[in-house]
């Protein structure tokens, strides 16, 4: 695997000294998860992780070996082998009701405005530094999530979107903002979302996302973008009240 850029490079960034194997795991697993890394993809060799994360080698090789355990990665040998991934992680839905149940309104309220802030500044980037091909190339992201037919490539098709917006702000620093934003929210989100009634208007407001970003038309991407953070946690803080505060039967 040659030089890194753009999304992968913030997937096999370094690592702290302080953390061990269930790092890389968790890393490499939420990465698949959100469709950042893909089935088929070949991971880099062992050697360039290891320098990738700033680890030892041991760590990488228990983290790996872990993720064969599970079935996620495959690791094949001769002349076209290589370590690939062959599957992907099952939400533990327990785990991300949990998550949702324990932010706060403020902290649901500081989530949005950080999602907010970092599209609108990924937006007004893309507008004085992208060209026509990339606008293409988002649209054709934008319309993966008409071919997805569960919660969970929903997910990975959205995630994929706004991940593809901060690759083409060119900035690394939104990039990792964005990253973590994913790894923090899109899961939950996608509990709360639905294939059936959420998917075509996801779609549909991406796909409006890109026609302004193509059009260069500043206000129209701002209102677009908006609109669609808003929605989403709107049914994000309405799916937490209605767990907090279930309307039950009423005795007359």
């Amino acid at each position: 695997m040659g030089d890194l850029s753009g999304v992968h490079s913030q997937v096999f960034r370094p690592l702290p000294d302080v953390l061990r194997a269930e790092a890389i795991v968790d890393r490499l697993s939420t990465a698949i998860s959100l469709g950042l890394l893909r089935q088929g993809e070949q991971l880099p060799v062992e050697n360039q992780l290891t320098a990738m994360f700033g680890v030892a080698t041991a760590t990488v090789r228990d983290a790996l070996q872990t993720l064969r355990n599970q079935g996620i990665i495959e690791t094949r040998r001769g002349r076209s082998g290589g370590t690939f991934i062959i599957g992907s992680p099952r939400p533990n839905l327990d785990a991300l009701r949990d998550r949702l149940l324990s932010l706060s309104m403020a902290e649901l309220r500081d989530l949005e405005d950080e999602q907010l802030a970092t599209a609108l500044a990924a937006a007004r980037l893309i507008i004085g530094r992208a060209f026509p091909h990339d606008f293409d190339r988002l649209e054709r992201v934008a319309r993966t999530m008409g071919e997805a037919t569960t919660a969970e490539s929903c997910m990975r098709a959205d995630s994929r979107f706004q991940s593809e917006l901060a690759v083409l702000s060119q900035s690394e620093r939104l990039l990792a903002t964005q990253m973590r934003l994913l790894t923090e929210s899109i899961e939950i989100m996608w509990t709360v979302l639905t294939v059936e009634a959420d998917r075509e208007w996801t779609m549909n407001d991406h796909l409006t996302i890109v026609a302004a970003l193509r059009n260069r038309d500043l206000i129209a991407v701002e209102r677009a973008i908006r609109q669609h953070i808003s929605r989403d946690f709107y049914r994000l803080i309405a799916a937490r009240l209605d767990v907090l505060y279930p309307i039950g039967p009423t005795n007359e």
